[in-house]
């Protein structure tokens, strides 16, 4: 007999759940959520549990990680998957969930989730912490430029980040009532966008001492945020079998509803990690509109273009960027402008 343990994980605790190959309840327990109580309890376990399962989520890397390095054979399953079999479930608990959980373990409907190494999470950490402070010194510096309308003060539409603080603050020293509610604003911003600009020559500097970093920057569009972003996400190329699977992994595919008679395809699905998508959308973008040099996956998104219009054409040169992207990968070669070609 063999017996499968499903956990309902949540920020402090978790619920524990035990059946049989026959899918019925063994044990049940509520759970402190951290590794050592989690692989005491299953440890405490007469009988050997053949397999530790639960749904991705903020916790899994660090249980993934811990209770494989206590000896268990742990999978992680696909949030979207567990939670369409538990919407079956009359009452929604922990405990219940658990339950399902496990037998969702049992009966094998599930896809694993890959869990990604340190390295690329630390990368990962880098370029959202950027990405946050960037948009926090825009939100300040928007909450100026709604401030400064009230009183008759129309800033530029377009001023560079660096320069906002030099051309606002002498317009409001001059009024007491605005320097006294602003000038907080502005020294708040600039601490962050010198914390951003550091942060911004830490992600160029880890892309150029990256060999693949560097080998996707040779593709027409691709910067270093671009690289470092799709292979933090990617991390082993290898557990794509083909290179098409990678734009669909990241919801660049059209999704699609089909059912009897009806065969609707619609716009992108949409799935998997957001950042990607819009990075491989703006390097798309500039592949297209800012890129000098011609390449056939250039000409390629010009005739769409002209055809199905500009955000389509965009959308389907991302798409072909991720499959190029892990085509480089894969073969340890550069972009070559005139073998590149064919259909998205």
């Amino acid at each position: 007999m063999k017996y499968y343990a499903g956990l309902d994980v949540s920020l402090r605790s978790c619920a524990l759940c035990i059946v049989d190959t026959n899918g019925k309840l063994i044990f049940e327990r509520e759970l402190p959520c951290e590794v050592e109580d989690i692989a005491e309890c299953l440890e405490s376990f007469p009988n050997e549990i053949e397999r530790v399962g639960f749904e991705a989520g903020a916790m899994s890397q660090h249980l993934y990680f811990g209770l494989q390095a206590e000896g268990f054979d742990v999978v992680c399953m696909e949030a979207r998957q567990v939670n369409a079999a538990l919407s079956a479930m009359r009452n929604k608990t922990d405990k219940t969930d658990a339950r399902g959980i496990a037998q969702i373990l049992r009966t094998g409907w599930f896809s694993p989730v890959h869990m990604k190494s340190r390295e690329a999470h630390g990368v990962r950490a880098l370029l959202s912490t950027r990405k946050a402070l960037l948009k926090k010194t825009m939100d300040l510096a928007n909450e100026v430029r709604g401030l400064l309308k009230i009183f008759g003060v129309r800033l530029p539409k377009t001023v560079k980040h660096g320069t906002f603080d030099r051309l606002v603050r002498p317009m409001i020293e001059m009024d007491d009532v605005l320097a006294y509610a602003i000038i907080p604003l502005l020294d708040a911003r600039v601490v962050l966008f010198e914390h951003y600009l550091e942060l911004d020559r830490r992600v160029k500097r880890a892309a150029s001492h990256d060999e693949v970093s560097m080998r996707f920057m040779t593709v027409p569009g691709v910067g270093p945020i671009a690289a470092l972003t799709f292979k933090a996400a990617v991390d082993d190329p290898t557990r794509f079998k083909r290179s098409r699977t990678v734009a669909a992994h990241f919801g660049l595919t059209p999704r699609r509803y089909q059912s009897g008679e009806h065969d609707n395809p619609g716009r992108i699905s949409k799935a998997g990690d957001r950042d990607v998508r819009a990075t491989l959308y703006a390097a798309a973008n500039a592949l297209l509109m800012r890129t000098m040099a011609g390449s056939q996956i250039k000409s390629w998104g010009m005739r769409l273009m002209r055809t199905k219009g500009r955000r389509r054409a965009v959308v389907a040169v991302a798409r072909k960027l991720a499959v190029l992207l892990h085509r480089m990968w894969i073969d340890g070669t550069e972009f070559r402008q005139d073998q590149v070609g064919g259909t998205a």
